[in-house]
């Protein structure tokens, strides 16, 4: 491939296959401030911005405070243990050496796949979030020329169009490396995190009229119960962003003890933020949610009715840079993920191709955005089935990191991993980590559940399984050959 440098296998005298200098071609720029970008970027997406609406009918401002108070200390034990496991194994593509390590290189290919169908949705929901900022500010200017329609949804040529372009542009931005990409996304999280910032404080101030309106905590039809964990179970989509860390961890140009407080502070700005925007949309809304049903953005109908035109243009801003910062930030973590499995022959070496000049995984890259290319002409309905089931992969990735960090902790001897780690409050971390892994996975499965996924995330989840199982039986042998230490040629 002209531009790039694609590493085949060689044989080593023993006859297997070594992979080692495809790892150490990465380029080492991922600045710290970058890396919180990265995850509060990638944290929050144009959810933060639009479903406040749905969430106050269903959960109530009470209900949505005390669902993401819950969900942001379960979250920050897996953050912990995160962070404890990336000072541990300090490599790209951690999340799936983590597995390795713990468990086997099954368990490793059965998290990086679920990884990839994971930031890979996300790029495609966040590229078709762009068009639906289009409609929802400037009505009519995308939606000619309509092709068909699927699920309910009406998709037009130019939302297409637009959507496979943004994907094109952050491909691009990527293959440039983060000294590039690293700069726009904290340029970005910044003017995201103003935006909020001064949303609130505007907000606050011209909510004084409707002083006298008392606002419901809970809505009368649901039970305290529903209100509070239906927002618990959204926590895996709704943090999935932080977990990148992990796996750019061989590009830090840091020392990896550092990424605990980075897992942290990401974690806690996501939440923030979530909470900040429902309270907005509360306090814009009152009681009177009924108004609303009929706008197509709920949340900015009604602050520019309190706040203005100005007020409007702040959520345009936010929710811009929300989505931007995810189309990026996943881009990055899904082509890691995929140039990790490609490196160890999880799937075709071609994916651990190097680009020259940028020092990134170019066929990675080039891969994540090709397939996420082909999502705009299903639809947003039919794609939201399936970003729907990715919290279970997401999930998945969650529970073999707190096993890791339990094993670690236990002071076992794991490959890759050299010291010692024995740590009794690490053991309990790691255990409750696996518990609210877990969890999590149960809210998403359990027909009943607050957060129980629909037959077509179902069978969508069927599918992508019965295609990991064909990939995994086709590799197995290659992948197999393959000496621990060449995987874990990084090992701090």
């Amino acid at each position: 491939m002209k531009g790039s440098v694609v590493h085949t296998p060689a044989s080593s005298s023993g006859g297997h296959t070594r992979h080692a200098s495809t790892k150490a071609t990465l380029a080492a720029t991922l600045r710290p401030h970058w890396v919180y970008a990265m995850a509060v970027g990638s944290e929050i997406g144009w959810g933060a911005f639009i479903l406040p609406y749905d969430w106050l009918r269903s959960s109530g401002i009470g209900g949505i405070i005390c669902g993401f108070v819950i969900a942001t200390l379960l979250v920050l034990v897996i953050g912990l243990n995160y962070g404890e496991a990336i000072r541990a194994l300090p490599q790209t593509g951690g999340g799936i050496l983590f597995a390795i390590s713990a468990v086997n290189r099954t368990a490793g290919f059965v998290v990086g796949w679920a990884l990839t169908l994971g930031y890979a949705g996300i790029v495609a929901l966040n590229a078709s979030a762009m068009t639906l900022i289009f409609r929802l500010v400037t009505p009519g200017l995308l939606t000619h020329i309509k092709l068909y329609s699927v699920a309910g949804w009406d998709v037009y040529l130019p939302e297409v169009a637009v959507a496979i372009a943004f994907i094109a542009v952050f491909a691009y931005l990527n293959i440039r490396g983060f000294s590039f990409s690293g700069r726009f996304q904290f340029i970005c999280v910044v003017v995201l995190l103003v935006a909020v910032a001064v949303l609130c404080v505007s907000v606050g101030y011209s909510s004084r009229s409707l002083s006298g309106v008392h606002i419901a905590l809970f809505p009368n039809d649901t039970s305290h119960f529903a209100a509070i964990f239906g927002i618990v179970a959204i926590a895996p989509w709704a943090y999935v962003g932080f977990d990148s860390l992990p796996q750019l961890a061989g590009e830090f140009d840091f020392s990896p003890r550092k990424a605990r407080g980075l897992l942290v502070t990401g974690i806690v700005s996501a939440s923030l933020v979530y909470v900040v925007m429902s309270l907005v949309s509360s306090l814009s809304m009152g009681n009177d949610l009924d108004r609303f049903a009929s706008e197509a953005w709920p949340t900015g109908s009604a602050v520019s009715g309190l706040v203005g035109g100005f007020g409007l243009v702040l959520m345009v801003c936010a929710v811009t840079a929300g989505v931007v910062t995810g189309l990026n930030g996943f881009t990055a973590s899904a082509s890691r993920v995929l140039y990790t499995m490609g490196t160890i022959s999880m799937i075709s070496p071609r994916f651990a191709a190097v680009d020259a000049k940028y020092r990134t995984p170019k066929f990675a890259i080039f891969f994540v955005a090709a397939v996420c290319a082909i999502s705009p002409w299903f639809g947003r309905a039919a794609l939201t089935w399936v970003v729907d089931m990715t919290s279970v992969g997401i999930a998945v990735a969650y529970l073999s990191a707190s096993f890791f960090r339990f094993r670690l902790s236990r002071g076992d001897e794991l490959r890759g991993v050299s010291g010692v780690h024995a740590s009794r409050g690490g053991e309990i971390l790691g255990i409750l980590g696996c518990a609210i892994s877990i969890f999590f996975m149960l809210l998403l499965l359990v027909p009943g559940m607050p957060g129980a996924l629909g037959v077509p995330s179902l069978i969508a989840l069927g599918v992508w399984v019965c295609v990991g199982i064909a990939v995994h039986s086709a590799y197995h042998t290659k992948m197999a050959k393959i000496p621990d230490k060449d995987i874990f040629d990084q090992a701090s």
